[in-house]
């Protein structure tokens, strides 16, 4: 059996694990990825606005992996509409690489509960195979937070080089055209990247129990033995 020191950090490491895993859960749940300021160029192109009276066509969007809303500003007050990702809206955005993102995440919340089970198996017990001791603990730390830092890095691609808010932004409008003027990373993206932190807190967790523990030991009142004890 483990000691007490071992056994408290690795219950620390599976709470770790399992946090991970809600918050991925969190946020692909939550719509609130990214938000961002709309222009209805259209609109300002109709009545040739200034910069003072830019505001009235400058709406708000957010979105998440699955849905959104979209405020229309186009001179005529604001008109809120709902939308979802699939099945239509994913045809034109780069479907492959929102699926990507999708199974990705997917595939995190699998290896957080396989980090999170060798951390329990290691409270129980000490494994007899290596690599289902503190390496195995390591070891799917670092793919569950790897998977979710690429799964990271590929949305912000998308928002970058493929311009995911505009293409969101534009669809199914036929009159009028939308421009991007702002854009920021919500809470369900930082929670994301709260995942991946939790699982690189894992190896500092992991490290830190292997650290060895000075013994306690009690002194013995040591015999002193005379000449005259040996005759006797």
């Amino acid at each position: 059996m483990p000691g007490w020191f071992k056994k408290a950090w690795y219950g620390l490491a599976s709470l770790l694990s399992f946090s991970s895993f809600l918050l991925i859960i969190v946020a692909l749940a939550v719509p609130h990825w990214l938000s961002g300021k709309i222009l209805c160029q259209t609109g300002v192109d109709l009545v040739n606005a200034t910069d003072p009276e830019l505001v009235k066509f400058i709406g708000d969007i957010y979105y998440g992996l699955f849905r959104g809303c979209k405020i229309r500003q186009c001179g005529l007050g604001g008109r809120q509409s709902q939308f979802t990702i699939f099945p239509h809206l994913v045809k034109e955005l780069n479907a492959s690489l929102h699926v990507t993102i999708l199974l990705l995440l997917f595939l995190a919340l699998a290896l957080a509960l396989v980090s999170m089970g060798f951390a329990i198996l290691n409270i129980i017990q000490v494994p007899y195979r290596a690599v289902n001791g503190p390496g195995g603990i390591c070891l799917w730390n670092v793919l569950a937070g790897g998977v979710v830092a690429l799964a990271i890095g590929s949305f912000m691609a998308a928002v970058k080089f493929h311009d995911l808010t505009e293409r969101i932004a534009n669809f199914q409008e036929r009159l009028f055209q939308f421009v991007v003027v702002e854009e920021q990373y919500e809470e369900s993206f930082w929670i994301c990247v709260a995942s991946a932190s939790a699982h690189a807190a894992n190896l500092v967790v992991v490290a830190i129990s292997q650290i060895p523990l000075p013994e306690i030991k009690t002194k013995m009142e040591e015999a002193t033995v005379t000449p005259e004890d040996i005759l006797y």
